[in-house]
């Protein structure tokens, strides 16, 4: 893995553990970074960081209409 070192000015109302958690989900976003990747940028544990996402609005999982409507029709022809 990559060492990246930034020497940027952030405004004193933003902390590092905020500006890292900015970055990681908006690269999870991107899927520049798996959820796992993202986690550890952040030094969370993946269910910590799945709980901070939607405080960013990022979405955890991704379906298209069309995988939506083939999750329905396979539940509705499960039978126990």
């Amino acid at each position: 893995m990559k060492t990246l070192t930034l020497q940027v000015q952030i405004p004193d109302s933003l902390d590092e553990r905020e500006a890292k958690m900015l970055l990681a989900a908006k690269l999870y976003e991107k899927g520049s970074l798996s959820l796992g990747q993202a986690a550890d940028l952040v030094g969370y544990s993946k269910r910590t960081f799945i709980e901070f996402l939607g405080n960013y609005e990022v979405l955890v999982f991704y379906y298209s209409e069309a995988q939506l409507e083939k999750d329905i029709l396979n539940a509705k022809n499960y039978h126990f």
